[in-house]
Parts: C-alpha cells; structure tokens; sequence
C-alpha cells in the first residue's frame, strides 16, 4: 500500500513539472499575454480529487518554483496558488458534482483571483499595465478545463492515483 501511496505522488508531481514546463514554453508574441495558467489548473484538479494530499502547502512550494523558475518576485506565484488551493479546497465537495462546464465557470474565476493577485503584487513592485488583458488567462483556462479535468482523472485512473 505504502509503494502505491509514493507512486501515487511521483504521479502528481510529474503532473506539476508537466504543467510548469508547458508554462514556460515560448509561445508567438499575438497569444503569449493569452498563455492557459496551467499549474493552477492542475494544482485546482488534484486539490479538488485528493484534498486529503494535495492542499495549500502544496500550492506554496508549486508557487515558490515558479517563481524562481520565472525570476518573478519571491512570493508572488506562492502567495496566489497558496490562495487558488484553498479557493479549491472550500469548494472541491461543490466542484465534484458539478457539471463540466460548471467547473469550468468556477475555474474561471479562481484563475481569476490568481491573476488579480499576481496583477496586484505586480502593481506593488511598479511592473504593471493599464489594460484588463492580465484576465484574458482566466478565460483560456476555462476554455481548456475540461481537457485537463478528463487528462488528468485518466492519469490518475490508470496510476491508482489515491
């Protein structure tokens, strides 16, 4: 039971690093500000199928990678996945018997939350915009929740993951 157990979080940590690395591939200039947050995507799944495993602690280290992977203020990425996992642990019971395209309007908006963090910090440090196009995310992420939503309970289906 115990090998499964760790096989398990080999499982949801190759999901992560998966999603980090779709995160920092280059993407062309007219769809880069429009790039899927693809770490809270799958941070929200595997909180929502594992609260018992995956929580805000989890969220903290997955934010802190990113933000020295990104060259990002320190925190900044912590503190806004720390914040979409516990969005997604009050909510997962909900989430669950939700419909497909239910999830993905919750998703939206706690991608949206993330962003609207990542945008204030941001704003703190003096590196920010005028537009709304730092939402636009939130709306890919959406858009590419059910995807992700059947991926990864196909991996997590056919790992044992649990």
């Amino acid at each position: 039971m115990s090998s499964q157990k760790q096989g398990g979080g080999l499982i949801i940590f190759a999901t992560f690093l998966c999603g980090i690395v779709l995160s920092q591939m280059p993407l062309p200039d007219f769809v880069g500000w429009a790039r899927p947050e693809w770490v809270a995507m799958i941070l929200i799944y595997w909180v929502m199928a594992l609260p018992h495993s995956v929580g805000v602690g989890s969220g903290f280290v997955a934010g802190i990678v990113l933000d020295v992977i990104r060259g990002s203020v320190l925190g900044a990425n912590a503190l806004a996945l720390a914040i979409v996992a516990y969005f997604a642990s009050i909510l997962y019971r909900r989430m669950r018997v939700f419909p497909i395209w239910q999830q993905s309007l919750l998703v939206m908006v706690i991608v949206g939350i993330h962003q609207l963090i990542l945008h204030w910090v941001q704003m703190v440090v003096g590196f920010t915009g005028d537009s709304l196009l730092f939402l636009l995310p939130s709306l890919v992420s959406a858009v590419f929740w059910p995807f992700i939503f059947l991926f990864l309970r196909r991996v997590r289906r056919t790992f044992y993951v649990s």
